[in-house]
Order: structure tokens, then sequence, then C-alpha cells
């Protein structure tokens, strides 16, 4: 069973294997706005192309995404309805499952910057791990990445909220003077950075 607490394990886990081998880490959390309701229907294409799926499993998919329709009902009137053409509905057992679905050409584009993605849902966590003297290096690694993972969701619909991405650098308490001041306090100066809000965590690792 896969779960909020399983997946907050899975990431903390990694960070401090690496803060193990005197590493520093580098955390980034990205959040995506109405990012259900944001789900282009084209999805059953790529179910088709990318998952082979076909013939009545496809038609399944097709009829829970298709055709309906959504309206506003006030205590003396209703709205006329429109035809809801965008999203997967949420509070369901299906929904996460086609949103992972949708977004799994995301994850791919982040292991080509040799970086780690983690998402549950619509959680998606980057991170990378590096020794001390490379913090600038895998600084710019990151914002190379943020900057092509937004990208790549402003091309599929979804929209990154710029306000609540952050990045969190992640070091044993004796290690924290290493992250280099430039790589800490000029986040801004990465391209990434506009949007990202940057923190430093010390975790207590003897």
């Amino acid at each position: 069973m896969h779960s909020t607490e399983t997946a907050v394990l899975k990431v903390l886990a990694d960070i401090l294997l690496a803060l193990d081998s005197d590493n520093l880490a580098m955390l980034t959390l990205l959040d995506l706005s109405a990012a259900f309701d944001s789900v282009d229907h084209t999805l059953l294409e790529r179910l088709q192309k990318s998952y082979g799926l076909s013939g009545q499993v496809l038609n399944w998919f097709a009829s829970y995404l298709c055709g309906r329709v959504q309206h506003v009902r006030t205590s003396a009137a209703c709205s006329t309805s429109s035809a809801v053409l965008y999203g997967v509905p949420q509070g369901s057992v299906l929904g996460p499952i086609l949103f992972l679905l949708y977004t799994a050409d995301l994850l791919q584009l982040v292991k080509r910057h040799q970086l780690i993605p983690h998402a549950y849902v619509d959680d998606t966590q980057i991170y990378g791990f590096c020794r001390p003297a490379d913090s600038a290096e895998l600084c710019e690694k990151v914002s190379v990445c943020v900057d092509e993972v937004s990208a790549w969701m402003a091309s599929n619909r979804l929209q990154l909220n710029h306000a609540k991405t952050e990045v969190i650098w992640c070091s044993s308490s004796p290690r924290q003077h290493q992250i280099k001041y430039e790589v800490r306090s000029a986040l801004a100066a990465l391209t990434c950075s506009q949007f990202v809000q940057s923190a430093t965590s010390g975790l207590h690792r003897r």
C-alpha cells in the first residue's frame, strides 16, 4: 500500500543515506495549481500509444472521462449545463492513476538531468546529491531541470504554482557551513529561482 506517509519516508530515506555518505542533498518541492482539473482528455491517445490499451479497455476509460457535464445550482436557479472537456474526477480511485499516467513523461525528463524524481499523485519532488565542493553545479542542474519542467507543464495544460514551489538544501549539522554562501543566498540569480523559495535545513545525523 502506498500513502502520503510512505511517500515521505521514501524521499527522507534517500536523503538520509546521502547525508550518511557526507553528501549534501538538494530537494525541490513542486506545487501544481488545480492539477486534476487541468488534465487534457488527449490522455486517451497516450493510453493507446504509450501503454497499448485498445478495444474495450480504452472504451472504459473513454466512458469514464468523456460525456461529463457541469452546472451551477443555487436555491432559486440552475445554470445551463456545459460539457467538461478537461480534468479527471477527484476523490475517485481512477483519478490519481490517470493523472500519473498523464505525467509519466515528466519523470523521464527529470531523470535525463541525472536527478531523482518522486511522484505521489500530484505531489512531485525532485532531488539530487553532491559533494560539498560541487553544490554550485548541483544548483545549476536543478535550475535548468525546473525550467524544463515548467515548460513541459505549460505545454501539457498544467500550471506550476511558482509561489509555492520551494528548494531546500539538506545537510548534516556539522556540514551545514559547507554549503557555499553564494549558492544559499543567490538562488535568485538562477533562472528557475524567479519563483523558487529557498531554505537550508540541518538534519541531525551524527
